[in-house]
């Protein structure tokens, strides 16, 4: 396997890359907390306005140039990062946006992990001199929804000039997919070459939680390249890009709704972890089928029941509503019908149906119309549609009783001429009958 110094010399390139061509770094306002002193199990804790300016030449004292007279905020902070991380663009708002990133900052203290695929990176029963020092962890979030990051830092001790050790960040950290889909699960992370904690190797980790519910997906030990015994199906990291470029991202072969939850990152290093959260969820629309399909001829008075299953939808909610179409086009709706409680498959979707009794004595049926089943559903509205047909109510138009005048006069002239016919002969008869007496 690739040594972790190649993430480390991709990183710095990029770092490179951005102060030479001229990275805006932010000026981003904190939150620092931490518990009260003298607390017990249930301390409360403190909360302080921060400042932190962002620098990703250590050497450079642009960022101190830039300092203005800060009276709003209780700490102040000077912070290295030579990854730039701080630096991306979802942490700086627009001029005049209501929209702010999340920052939280707190005060961390460094020790070995005892969860067995991170115990070869502290076989050494001895903490190194280099722990000796103030640290913190910085959680944030863009203010655009694209990027999760946390980071860890030192900072000589009784100062407030930070650098970035650890980074761990996710770009897309709200995914939603569909049944079936392969899913990546973003997440990178940066380590910093010139600290000595950065060539004894390092771990990744995948947990699961929904619920209350939490499992180990996945964990890998960098330095010995082996996975934990505990391994889900179907999921896999990509080794090239973890051990090139430090692209941790979770893949998974094919979305299940047990799948559907929060993903928890975790990157180890000697005494150090940071981690960020992935949310995942499913979303499957619904499937529609009518029955009876076609319906009936109907006549009228005649009650009509129509039934509509939804199937494979996920997650649970779900709108029925049914309309009818008459020939002129006009929809009238229908309402909800009877809808069925929730029926659950092996695959964990759901089903549901609704039933609607179509009376024509009570509903304006007319002469029928198409009857269409509509679903809405978080992944979408899906329709099914049936034909209603009604025979003999159909309205006599203007053209029809004139048709009806015309028969009428027919048989009226019909019954004339043949009452003639009749009258005429008996007289004929009559006479020839007078005259041979």
């Amino acid at each position: 396997m690739t040594n972790i110094s190649t993430i480390l010399q991709s990183f710095l390139a990029f770092s490179y890359f951005m102060h030479v061509y001229g990275a805006s770094c932010p000026v981003l306002e904190c939150w620092f907390v931490q518990e009260k002193p003298g607390g017990g199990f249930h301390a409360a804790m403190s909360q302080e306005k921060s400042l932190l300016y962002i620098n990703t030449d250590p050497d450079s004292e642009e960022t101190r140039s830039k300092q203005g007279p800060s009276t709003d905020h209780d700490k102040v902070y000077y912070i290295t990062d030579p990854a730039a991380t701080l630096c991306s663009s979802s942490l700086h708002p627009p001029e005049g946006s209501v929209q702010k990133p999340q920052c939280e900052i707190n005060p961390f203290m460094p020790q070995p992990s005892t969860v067995q695929w991170t115990v070869p990176l502290t076989v050494s029963a001895y903490s190194p001199l280099y722990l000796q020092a103030d640290w913190y962890t910085a959680a944030l979030q863009g203010f655009d929804g694209q990027l999760r990051l946390s980071n860890v830092m030192r900072a000589p001790t009784a100062t407030k000039e930070p650098k970035v050790l650890l980074s761990v960040s996710s770009r897309t950290f709200m995914i939603r997919s569909r049944l079936g889909e392969p899913v990546v699960l973003d997440c990178g992370f940066w380590v910093d070459a010139s600290s000595p904690l950065s060539g004894s190797g390092f771990a990744v980790e995948w947990r699961y939680q929904f619920r209350g519910d939490g499992r180990l997906v996945l964990a890998y030990d960098g330095k010995t390249d082996r996975f934990a015994e505990t391994q889900e199906e179907g999921a896999g990291l990509d080794f090239t890009a973890l051990h090139e470029t430090g692209n941790a991202s979770l893949i998974l072969q094919e979305a299940q709704v047990r799948h559907s939850g929060t993903y928890i990152c975790t990157v180890y290093l000697p005494y150090l972890l940071a981690q960020v959260a992935v949310e995942l969820e499913i979303v499957e629309p619904p499937s529609l089928s009518i029955f009876p399909s076609p319906l009936p001829l109907s006549m009228p008075g005649q009650v009509v029941t129509v039934q509509c299953e939804a199937s494979g939808f996920y997650p649970l909610s779900l709108e029925f509503r049914w309309v009818l179409t008459g020939p002129d086009g006009r929809v009238s709706p229908l309402g909800q019908g009877s809808v069925t409680g929730h029926r659950q498959g092996p695959d964990s979707t759901y089903s549901q149906t609704s039933r609607v009794e179509l009376d024509s004595a009570k509903l304006d049926l007319g002469r029928g119309g198409e009857v269409t089943c509509v679903a809405v559903h978080r992944g979408g509205t899906r329709r099914a549609s049936v034909t209603l047909n009604i025979t003999g109510v159909s309205a006599p138009s203007i053209e029809d009783y004139m048709a009806m005048v015309a028969v009428a006069l027919g048989i009226y002239g019909l019954i004339k001429v043949v009452s003639w016919t009749f009258s005429s002969g008996s007289d004929v008869a009559n006479t020839q009958e007078k005259k041979g007496k």
